[in-house]
């Protein structure tokens, strides 16, 4: 990885009717938690997609997968984790990314 290389991470959660706002509201605690206690975490965003009343999505940028890895080890993590669980209809789908590299020309 270069130094412009960042770890991404996408998660999208399936909420159960009903549960949305009480999964935001766990969600914005982990986000503002990360970003002000994880020097490796540079972007948290809780998003709902135009149009889906019970999809929310977790976009996370962290310096390296061992940045994000540390953010599961953090106080912050486990109450979501824990919280969140019992709130889906269906297990999350998460996906890695890395930023990907201009081509030099």
């Amino acid at each position: 990885m270069t130094a412009d290389t960042h770890f991404v991470v996408i998660a999208e959660f399936q909420i159960k009717p009903g549960q949305v706002p009480a999964f935001l509201a766990l969600a914005h605690n982990d986000a503002s938690e990360s970003l002000a206690n994880e020097e490796g975490c540079y972007t948290f965003d809780v998003l709902t997609p135009e149009g889906s009343e019970d999809l929310v999505v977790l976009h996370e940028v962290y310096r390296d997968r061992a940045a994000f890895e540390h953010h599961t080890t953090m106080p912050h993590y486990a109450p979501f984790k824990a919280g969140s669980t019992p709130l889906l209809a269906a297990e999350p789908k998460v996906r890695f990314f890395l930023t990907a590299e201009r081509p030099s020309t």
